[in-house]
């Protein structure tokens, strides 16, 4: 369900290429703790409870349509018996496809998901640092609206970079709006034209008239101040520190964290798995329930 997740997923392309991919990431990132003590007065709690081991998760009130789903799927005990189909070390654990209930299923966990997809919610103040809790998605191609799993989700584990990986990291994803920006121009029907310009400059191999176009293309469509991405400063000490997974920043929705049993991460992320990172040993999710006023 999450495109690319094995490796980091950006890819810097040629000018003579950067128009095949026509959809790529969106939007990031700022954080201040004022506004993070506001979410927690108006958040909701949750507590999850796996056949290893225990998490209470806070879930964001900013992302109130992944908030609501995820809290109608708990009061339909959806999760329950739920497995986490995919974990890969120093990166996340993933889990809600509805055929991980089934103990005898044969074929590939992770492409199915419950209920009708949900529109993004990616909100600057989230990020995604170790312990966030996140929305699957379809990869961008076939997804442009980064629309999320209506039942999928990953927690992060990652692990720390250095302000020189980090630097890197937001110049790729800056590359990778500007190939979204392109896209969306090139897919436009008044825009057709430089599609075939394109096309007929791809078949000849006229690498030079194709520069030219695309920076025609880049100056029409992409503002340099408006559209740059750039880490915030508290989520620069985080991914130096704490650590998470930075390059899913921009394209996929974070609508909440673990507030305790965050070693528990740890622990499924390091356990031994098989051919598409499934665990070994089942890691089941027995029970989720929203914290009561008796909590």
């Amino acid at each position: 369900m999450i495109s690319g997740l094995k490796n980091i997923p950006f890819k810097f392309l040629p000018a003579v290429f950067l128009f095949i991919f026509f959809i790529n990431k969106n939007l990031t990132q700022t954080f201040n703790h004022s506004e993070e003590k506001s979410n927690k007065l108006k958040s909701t709690i949750v507590y999850m409870e796996t056949s290893i081991g225990k998490l209470t998760l806070e879930l964001y009130h900013k992302t109130p349509l992944h908030q609501q789903n995820f809290l109608k799927l708990v009061s339909e005990k959806f999760y329950d018996s739920i497995q986490f189909h995919r974990v890969i070390k120093n990166f996340m654990a993933q889990a809600g496809d509805p055929n991980s209930k089934k103990r005898n299923f044969s074929g590939q966990l992770g492409q199915q998901s419950y209920g009708p997809t949900i529109p993004a919610e990616i909100i600057p103040t989230y990020f995604h640092k170790k312990g966030a809790l996140a929305a699957a998605r379809m990869g961008d191609n076939v997804n442009p609206e980064k629309r999320s799993s209506g039942s999928q989700f990953y927690i992060v584990q990652g692990k720390t970079y250095n302000e020189n990986q980090l630097l890197q990291i937001e110049q790729k994803i800056n590359q990778q709006e500007e190939n979204n920006l392109i896209g969306k121009f090139l897919n436009k029907n008044e825009n057709m034209h430089y599609m075939n310009k394109i096309k007929y400059c791809q078949q000849q191999r006229l690498n030079d008239s194709l520069n030219i176009i695309y920076k025609e293309i880049k100056s029409l469509v992409i503002n340099k101040e408006s559209n740059k991405f750039k880490f915030s400063e508290v989520a620069l000490e985080a991914y130096k520190t704490v650590g998470g997974t930075p390059f899913l920043d921009n394209g996929y929705t974070v609508f909440g964290q673990v507030i305790d049993g965050i070693e528990l991460i740890d622990r499924i992320c390091g356990v031994p798995t098989k051919n598409g990172d499934i665990p070994l040993e089942p890691i089941v999710i027995l029970s989720v329930h929203k914290m009561s006023k008796n909590d």
